[in-house]
């Protein structure tokens, strides 16, 4: 895990909420936090300093002068044919986590996300890309001593070959923590679906797709968000900066496979490049969302002016 002697300091984000259209529907950025800078070093310990400001483009949006990369947590919702969908739940707040970046975290996603007019007890469909930590936190929330689903009306969807893995391996205490204060009270109140992905992709919803995209996790999905001949990609933890894209052998520490990972995330961008299809990055700082292009035998990616409206708290 990591284990940084820093700590995150920064619990909101730009007090602003990034969305896209795509065709009729309309794609929300929810933020929950900021990454501290000790993230991009653990995560991607590749993407050295020297490398990244050899990549003149990832600056300023995605790295600083110095070489530091940006990341956030943060989820997608949308709205499609009546359905108020949301993709992946970030850390959560006040969970007990061994990476101090997500320990005990106090911050307004859930206000953010009211605020989008996505009400937990409105939601009808949570995906999770893949069962880590950053992503399944908002799962559940504190009532009392006892974890209980914050979006009680909602099927909570991940593929069988993902639970299947995580129940099949020995767990650490740290993850095994996270299983039972954010996937086990979701499974015991019956709201848990595990779901048989096929090679070409499995539709889960009207407009919404999954695609496996194994390597990261077993079991782990990109989701395709579809509508009126317009299609958005949410990556997943398949591509966590846009430094991968320039540098695709880039890999993650915590990538389970990291050959099937670099094969996975190659076939990805070699899918999406040139195309009109939008890219949502699931840790990409603002402006989070554009499209992919060849650049000298690799990617990278043309950022997708985002709509931008005040955030009220």
């Amino acid at each position: 895990m990591f284990t940084p002697s820093q700590t995150s300091t920064s619990t909101t984000t730009t007090p602003q909420a990034l969305s896209w259209t795509v065709g009729d529907h309309t794609v929300r950025r929810i933020d929950e936090v900021v990454l501290p800078p000790e993230t991009g070093p653990w995560l991607l310990p590749d993407a050295t300093a020297d490398l990244v400001t050899r990549t003149p483009w990832l600056r300023p949006d995605f790295a600083d002068d110095q070489g530091i990369l940006r990341l956030a947590s943060h989820s997608f919702a949308v709205e499609m044919d009546g359905m108020r969908i949301l993709v992946d739940t970030g850390i959560g707040n006040g969970k007990r986590r061994a990476n101090p970046a997500w320990h005990d975290l106090e911050t307004d996603y859930e206000s953010r996300l009211r605020a989008a007019g996505f009400a937990p007890e409105s939601v009808d469909l949570v995906v999770l890309t893949h069962l880590h930590a950053d992503h399944v936190g908002w799962n559940t929330r504190a009532e009392g001593d006892d974890w209980v689903p914050t979006f009680p009306n909602a099927r909570y969807l991940t593929t069988r070959t993902e639970w299947d893995y995580w129940a099949g391996v020995e767990m650490e205490e740290a993850r095994l923590q996270m299983f039972r204060d954010s996937v086990h009270p979701v499974r015991d109140a019956g709201l848990f679906d595990l779901i048989d992905v096929a090679d070409g992709g499995t539709d889960v919803a009207p407009g919404i797709r999954l695609l496996p995209a194994p390597g990261h996790t077993p079991g782990q999905v990109a989701v395709e968000l579809s509508s009126t001949g317009e299609t958005a990609l949410v990556t997943g933890d398949s591509i966590h900066h846009p430094v991968q894209m320039s540098h695709p052998t880039v890999g993650s520490c915590v990538d389970i496979a990291p050959e099937l990972a670099a094969r996975t995330r190659n076939e990805m961008l070699d899918s999406l490049a040139d195309t009109s299809t939008l890219l949502l990055g699931s840790h990409f700082a603002p402006p989070t969302a554009g499209h992919v292009r060849r650049e000298n035998g690799a990617y990278r990616l043309v950022p997708a002016t985002p709509l931008v409206t005040p955030v009220h708290s």
